[in-house]
């Protein structure tokens, strides 16, 4: 918060100080007046007039070179003494405003040098060539404290200054971090969609096209079968509409009625899950090891992502018709196994890389887990993944330089 005053002052450097100058131009003669009444009249106006002028006008450069203006103005104000005009702080204004403006611009040594410095000249030539044989105390603690008081006051005022700067530094530091951290969250809440809508598209539209293909070759020898699967195909689009809809609200306002309160499917549902891939052609086995564990839902809805697009997988690239799910209950994990006895119609390439097992190690490893897949010795690939029950931080990616 800055008073309008102190805003007119930096919006008019030049203006206010050469006003200053002139007033401190007037102070330092009215200064020179004053003495005592049994002191020698000091030397005629021209001289006083001329360090005045010279003292006050270096005063115009006290911003930009202000070591060169508390120079000047020391040797003014000790020619002044030397000349028998007693030390007041009205003679040496024009030098206490210049040692305030050094302690603002530099440092504390320097402004510390400065200071010492021309209270040494002062008194020196006070005591070496004083006309008037001024009393000690005024050509020696009187301008030691005046001199005093601008340097401390410089010196607290741009310790202030220097506070100031780091508070606002350190706020603006904490903004630009909270902004980063909610940049990243909203990429992460982007990917963490963009794997819902894969794992949702694909699922059901490889499900969807497997149960037409079926209808389409049962249509004509077996009308009643193939009534059925497009049953089951009509179930599957509405599954897929329900789930897309139940994902792309996720990017709805808060305060949306239409936002979809469905609760995330979990491994509760694997009985509808492989139910509906029997229409395709794909009977799946599950087996259960160990006493089943209440899962966290992120854990759940993991786990039963992993398990559907990994039977999609098998639907989409491999050549059988039965596949296995195991799922393996241990005191503080579960393993999901899902194999297949097929011949795989994808490379061995477009079967490591592929997005839908990109899209299944960052699930695993999102929770804390951890995913392997490939192609087994005996035949058919399996994927195996090891999920805790409740999601842990996960481990950071190794990166070579």
């Amino acid at each position: 918060m800055s008073i309008p005053w102190q805003r007119y002052a930096d919006d008019h450097a030049r203006t206010v100080d050469t006003m200053t100058a002139a007033l401190l131009f007037a102070c330092f003669l009215l200064g020179s007046e004053i003495n005592f009444p049994s002191a020698c009249r000091p030397a005629p106006p021209g001289p006083t007039v001329a360090l005045a002028g010279l003292a006050c006008g270096s005063l115009c450069w006290q911003r930009t070179r202000p070591r060169t203006v508390v120079t000047v103005t020391t040797l003014c104000t000790a020619a002044a003494g030397a000349l028998g005009m007693l030390l007041t702080p009205l003679l040496m204004a024009p030098l206490m405003l210049a040692l305030y403006r050094l302690a603002l611009r530099t440092d504390r040594p320097t402004t510390r040098c400065a200071f010492f410095a021309a209270l040494a000249l002062l008194i020196t030539t006070a005591y070496a060539a004083d006309p008037a044989d001024h009393p000690w105390p005024l050509t020696t603690l009187g301008p030691a404290a005046w001199l005093l008081l601008p340097v401390a006051t410089g010196n607290a005022v741009r310790f202030r200054d220097a506070c100031v700067q780091a508070v606002q530094a350190r706020a603006e530091y904490a903004e630009r971090g909270r902004e980063d951290e909610a940049r990243r969250r909203v990429a992460e809440e982007r990917v963490r969609i963009a794997r819902e809508l894969h794992d949702v598209v694909a699922h059901h539209l490889a499900l969807a096209n497997a149960q037409a293909g079926t209808a389409a070759h049962l249509s004509r020898t077996h009308p009643e079968q193939a009534h059925r699967i497009l049953g089951d195909l009509a179930v599957t689009t509405s599954a897929a509409l329900r789930e897309m809809k139940a994902t792309v609200g996720l990017l709805r306002q808060a305060d949306d009625p239409d936002a979809p309160l469905a609760p995330s499917p979990g491994l509760g549902r694997l009985g509808e899950l492989t139910a509906s891939f029997e229409s395709a052609g794909l009977t799946v086995r599950v087996d259960t090891e160990g006493a089943p564990q209440a899962l966290s839902p992120g854990v759940d809805l993991t786990a039963y992502r992993i398990v559907q697009e990994a039977l999609t997988n098998v639907t989409r690239h491999a050549s059988v018709a039965a596949a296995r799910v195991r799922l393996r209950y241990a005191l503080d994990h579960l393993t999901i196994t899902v194999t297949d006895d097929g011949t795989s119609t994808a490379t061995a390439t477009e079967a490591g890389r592929g997005f839908g097992l990109i899209g299944m190690r960052e699930r695993a490893r999102s929770m804390g887990g951890a995913l392997r897949a490939g192609h087994r010795a005996e035949g058919g690939f399996e994927v195996s993944t090891r999920l805790p029950l409740y999601p842990i931080a996960p481990e950071p990616e190794e990166r070579t330089p």
